[in-house]
């Protein structure tokens, strides 16, 4: 069974600057990886506050299940909420 580590895509101010000094050669999107989804979601609010685009990018796996499952995060009311998800 494919068993990965969570990992959430953002682009923040640092890392789209780092990008331009950088001539291009380095990506805006900058990927964290979390040991489990608990550390991941607890982390998640500042994620979505540094990100300068909307919707913050989860990719995880699903226990017992095959394959990458995605989320698209954003806040609502002052909580990050799910806007998209599925299987990739």
């Amino acid at each position: 069974m494919a068993n990965f580590k969570p990992q959430v895509t953002v682009i923040t101010k640092e890392t789209v600057r780092e990008s331009r000094n950088s001539y291009g050669k380095k990506s805006q999107y900058q990927t964290i990886r979390y040991k489990n989804y608990r550390e991941l979601k607890k982390n998640l609010k500042k994620h979505i506050e540094e990100n300068i685009e909307l919707p913050v990018y989860v990719i995880r796996s699903k226990r017992g299940q095959w394959g990458e499952y995605f989320e698209h995060w954003q806040m609502s009311n002052g909580k990050p909420v799910i806007v998209k998800e599925g299987w990739c």
